[in-house]
């Protein structure tokens, strides 16, 4: 009896009420549901084929050289169009630069592109989400509406409105022709993260642990960073890494239309829109074929990653 009342009167106390709010949060805390998840992952060969694939691109991204050893930007019109052979496993373009270097040093640009937008969308849409959903009112109507005003507008559309408004030339250097197709992506790209940010938080909001701690006096910017944004942030990853994917797609759409990245610079959408021309298919068919398959396997890659992290982090599809 003695027992059972002192352990009443522990549990009513200020103690024991950081102790409860401790326990229940070690239990509902990120780090187990990611290691769980990361148990759920090994045992995926799904996983381990995106992981694999995603390796090799970003190597081929980051150390180009790696790979190849011939100069992306030397072009011998003498080969124009030549087929694939022992010399260059690719064939060579209608200007005679080597398909397989220009494929190699696109996934640079491709990488960089899909990169960018996603951190960007990812820190600043979650960001938008979790003020939305936490502060709710007024707040979360304004929000909310400017979140509806970018979201009308379809990412095609609006990057090539973006881009049309500010053109690049072969004067502007090279980062900063990224970063306008960086920068495309990610204005009209944010509000879907920060929609599917804000209805986690609002999930997550009413649980115990968020009201202990509230009631403990914890701060609201405490309970985001300990208590919200952990267990909101699974869909997030999992919507973020099969966007980077279609960011990929889309820079490669812009720049077959002219309007992405600018050359000098390389990438797999200015080689597929060298490609088309009238004709080329048909007499040169390897210089789409090689840019296109990259880009496919890439695109897949991160697509297929996307869906093995969500079936690991999502019950119901164990």
């Amino acid at each position: 009896m003695t027992d059972s009342t002192d352990s009443a009167t522990f549990l009513a106390s200020p103690a024991g009420d950081a102790a409860l709010v401790t326990g229940m949060d070690q239990s509902v805390k990120g780090q187990s549901v990611w290691a769980s998840a990361w148990g759920e992952l090994r045992r995926m060969p799904l996983f381990w084929t995106a992981a694999v694939l995603i390796v090799i691109f970003v190597v081929m991204a980051a150390f180009p050289s790696l790979f190849t050893n011939k100069d992306p930007d030397f072009a011998d019109l003498r080969l124009a169009r030549e087929k694939p052979d022992g010399n260059a496993w690719f064939g060579y373009d209608s200007q005679g630069y080597d398909v397989y270097a220009r494929t190699i040093y696109g996934a640079r640009s491709s990488i960089l592109v899909g990169i960018f937008a996603t951190a960007f969308t990812l820190v600043f849409g979650s960001l938008v989400g979790i003020v939305s959903g936490y502060f709710g009112g007024w707040v979360d109507a304004l929000l909310s509406r400017l979140g509806d005003i970018f979201f009308a507008i379809p990412l095609l559309l609006g990057g090539i409105l973006v881009l049309y408004t500010f053109p690049s030339n072969l004067e502007t250097p090279y980062l900063v022709v990224v970063l306008k197709v960086v920068g495309a992506l990610a204005i009209l790209g944010w509000p879907n993260i920060a929609r599917l940010m804000r209805s986690s938080v609002l999930q997550v909001k009413p649980n115990d642990y968020v009201q202990a701690a509230r009631a403990l006096g914890a701060t609201p910017g405490r309970i985001i960073v300990s208590h919200i944004l952990p267990n909101s942030l699974a869909p997030v990853i999992v919507v973020s890494t099969i966007n980077l994917g279609a960011f990929i797609a889309t820079e490669a759409t812009l720049s077959f239309l002219g309007i992405g990245l600018q050359p000098p610079a390389i990438s797999w959408g200015l080689a597929i829109s060298d490609a088309s021309g009238i004709g080329l298919i048909r007499v040169a068919p390897h210089m789409l074929l090689f840019p296109a398959l990259f880009l496919s396997l890439t695109v897949l890659a991160f697509i297929m990653l996307g869906d093995a992290v969500r079936d690991a982090l999502d019950p119901k599809f164990r």
